[in-house]
């Protein structure tokens, strides 16, 4: 025993930190168009090369190529820029008014549109999405008030959810929009089971869950791999891998699987990686994957593989823990950039045309925002009643919840 050595623990670290320079050459970046799509009743089994590549549609000269390409007509993939576009901007304005103190918390998806804007289109009226706090294109990119989002994020007079919610965590039910919850990995139960649900009464609606990288962690991303394996549930559940959770590489949450989506092909459900700055790659697998689910087949994990060009909130600096030249080499693109070049490329779009949708939508989220400042901000204005914290939250309001309110004067 005199020869054993001590134990130790391996602990994953990112290969840059402050200070290095990124190089991402020795990334594998697979070939766009190179992946096949396969018939939505496949076996998981079928496809497991699937959730070890990337499926990629644009490739570097700004083409669509391969089987998953030719989905979108050119009127909707500008659709889908326009959308992109008005998420980056109206993150923009609000992390300055962050900055301005007319909120106190923030959540930019710089570098991620793609992946909530395009996945949206791929859905239908009455499908529930349960999203995690960056996926604001998924309101962003339907006609749900850009008023009411800043009133919640003020947490104004005019709050839909009078107060009662973190700023960023909005909710709308008639838009699929199931509440936000700051407790990560909620959201892929709750979509199963809402989604179960579903299925048990015989609807025709589907459900899409939505979390980080870093939450597959949590023990309920495992519980809600079983269910939906085992019950077949309609559900798409998606993880975007930006490579960072809070200030820690991806690393840490994957251990030593190879991809996150692989984990998926231990519980039988078809897994997929799909390129997450290509909206049109990330359009044909969502379209994919909720027909899947729609025709009873089942539901389907996809990785999105991005990355997280901005912080992870407000009250982050990445520049602690990653170099600040890392999104800029980040080797799969800007997302909006990726797209206007596409539609270039097709001769049905031009550099000004690009502008001019651009100032468009700025002067649309500047409007909104001048709107709902109308109704006050977090430090300046009327908020919602004390008594409103009693609403709501009981059928009949118990004895000493009146009591309570008596007591406050409300």
């Amino acid at each position: 025993m005199s020869d054993v050595k001590p134990l130790s623990l391996y602990v994953p670290e990112p290969e840059f930190r402050p200070g290095d320079q990124p190089d991402f050459s020795d990334v594998p970046i697979p070939s766009a168009g190179a992946a096949p799509r396969p018939a939505i009743d496949v076996e998981a089994g079928d496809i497991r090369d699937l959730a070890y590549t990337i499926i990629r549609v644009m490739n570097r000269d700004g083409e669509a190529v391969g089987p998953w390409a030719d989905l979108l007509s050119d009127e909707k993939v500008k659709e889908g820029l326009e959308d992109m576009l008005r998420v980056r901007a109206f993150d923009a304005r609000m992390l300055m008014a962050q900055r301005q103190g007319k909120t106190s918390f923030y959540m930019q998806a710089l570098g991620e549109e793609a992946i909530s804007c395009a996945s949206q289109k791929a859905l239908e009226p009455g499908d529930m999405n349960f999203p995690s706090y960056r996926q604001q294109g998924l309101l962003l990119s339907t006609d749900y008030p850009m008023v009411d989002m800043i009133n919640q994020i003020y947490s104004n007079a005019a709050d839909p959810l009078k107060g009662r919610q973190l700023p960023i965590m909005y909710t709308s039910k008639e838009h699929g929009f199931f509440t936000i919850s700051g407790n990560l990995a909620t959201q892929f139960v709750q979509g199963v089971g809402w989604a179960m649900a579903s299925a048990i009464k015989g609807d025709t609606k589907i459900a899409t869950s939505w979390i980080g990288e870093g939450s597959t962690a949590e023990n309920d991303f495992h519980s809600a791999l079983v269910f939906a394996s085992t019950y077949r549930a309609p559900v798409v559940m998606n993880i975007v891998n930006n490579q960072w959770a809070i200030s820690t590489y991806q690393g840490i949450a994957r251990g030593k699987a190879a991809t996150f989506a692989s984990r998926g092909l231990g519980f039988g459900i078809p897994s997929l990686r799909v390129d997450g700055n290509d909206y049109l790659a990330v359009y044909a697998v969502a379209k994919w994957a909720a027909d899947r689910a729609r025709n009873g087949h089942g539901p389907t994990l996809i990785e999105h593989v991005t990355y997280r060009m901005g912080g992870h909130s407000t009250s982050d600096d990445p520049s602690a823990y990653r170099p600040k030249e890392e999104s800029v080499k980040w080797p799969l693109g800007d997302p909006i950039e990726r797209l206007k070049n596409y539609l270039i490329k097709r001769g049905v779009w031009s550099e000004a045309q690009h502008l001019q949708m651009r100032e468009m939508v700025e002067s649309q989220v500047a409007e909104a925002q001048k709107q709902a400042e109308k109704n006050g901000t977090l430090h300046d204005g009327p908020h919602s009643s004390p008594a409103e914290m009693f609403e709501d939250v009981f059928k009949e309001m118990p004895a000493h919840l009146r009591r309570q309110r008596q007591e406050a004067g409300v």
